[in-house]
Order: C-alpha cells, then sequence, then structure tokens
C-alpha cells in the first residue's frame, strides 16, 4: 500500500473497526500480483467489512450494508447492490466516525442475529 493519505484513511477505518468491537479480527485476503498488499477484512460472527484501496479512494464494503440502519448517510457508493453497501473515501474527505462506530456495531448484531 502506498505510504499516503490512503494508508493513513485505511488505518482510521480499521482503529474505528476495532473501537466499535475490540475483539474483531482482522485478516488480509485476496494478496495479488495486482494488490501484494492484499484486502484487509474484519469478522466476528461472520464478515463485518473489507477495506480496499484504489488508486483515488478507499472503499469500505459491509458484507450485509443492505440490511443495515444508516440514518446518518454513510453509505456512498453500492447503493444498488442487493445486499452490500459501501462508503468511498477520498482524499481529503472526512468521515463520520461515530456514524461508522454505529455501522460497525450494526453489522456485527446483524451477524449476531
Amino acid at each position: 500500500m502506498a505510504d499516503d493519505w490512503r494508508r493513513d484513511t485505511v488505518d482510521l477505518l480499521r482503529s474505528l473497526v476495532l473501537e466499535a468491537e475490540p475483539d474483531a479480527v482482522e485478516e488480509v485476503k485476496w494478496r495479488k500480483a495486482s494488490n501484494p498488499d492484499g484486502v484487509p477484512t474484519f469478522s466476528l460472527d461472520g464478515l463485518i467489512c473489507t477495506l480496499e484501496t484504489y488508486r483515488d479512494k478507499v472503499k469500505a464494503t459491509f458484507a450485509r450494508g443492505a440490511s443495515l440502519p444508516d440514518p446518518s448517510g454513510v453509505f456512498n457508493a453500492s447503493l444498488d447492490a442487493g445486499t452490500r453497501r459501501a462508503l468511498d473515501v477520498h482524499e481529503g474527505d472526512a468521515v463520520d466516525r461515530d456514524a461508522f462506530v454505529e455501522l460497525v456495531r450494526a453489522a456485527v448484531a446483524a451477524n449476531r442475529a
């Protein structure tokens, strides 16, 4: 992963996932030549979310996002997907930390239901 704003954004989102659910397990999956660092995934009683880096954004995809309450409107990508929802963070974007933490907690609650 490039050592720039994307790394900082992944680090921020990682810290928020772990703040919301300290028992969440992080694994790196899907390593390949075009993405040797792989994709950080977070699970607790099922998949919570993944953090993917692209040239122009960091994408936090929630596996069951379509079924999660999002009263703050954090999700801004994959809005037409049947199951998942995502947050695309571009350079300079502010992340609603409290709302993101609540989404993580709601995702874990959905996994446990």
